[in-house]
Parts: C-alpha cells; structure tokens; sequence
C-alpha cells in the first residue's frame, strides 16, 4: 500500500485545517475548503479518498506531501 492508502476525507479536512482551510460548506458528499488567499479545495467525505485525488488537493493548496502525511497520522 501506498503512503497515501486509507486516509478517509474527514481525517483529510482535519489535516488541511491545520495549514490554515476552514471547512466552507458540504456539497453533495464534498467538503469544500477555503483559505484567504489559496484555491479553494474539494474533498470527498468517503472511507478512503483515492491517492491520486488527495495528491492533486496537496498539490493545489501548495503543500508538501511530507508534511500533510505528518499532520493526518
């Protein structure tokens, strides 16, 4: 498995909190995350988001993957 494996989308908005993304609102089943200044974000509140799709959110928020893996576990 990969790092990325098994990280759910409410343990993936609770990492992006703490670089600085509130919680704007649900859509359907999406958390959407907002920070002044930084693209908004879409998460998927499913058991397991697929890495491919958490990788592109870390990505677009200008994240390192380093330290989001260190801010989920």
């Amino acid at each position: 498995m990969g790092r990325f494996a098994n990280i759910s989308g409410k343990d993936a908005v609770k990492a992006f909190k703490k670089f600085g993304y509130n919680h704007s609102h649900t859509s359907g089943d999406h958390a959407i995350l907002q920070k002044e200044g930084a693209a908004s974000l879409s998460i998927p509140l499913h058991k397991e988001v697929a890495p491919f799709l958490l990788k592109a959110q870390i990505k677009r928020a200008c994240i390192k993957e380093s330290d989001f893996l260190n801010q989920v576990k």
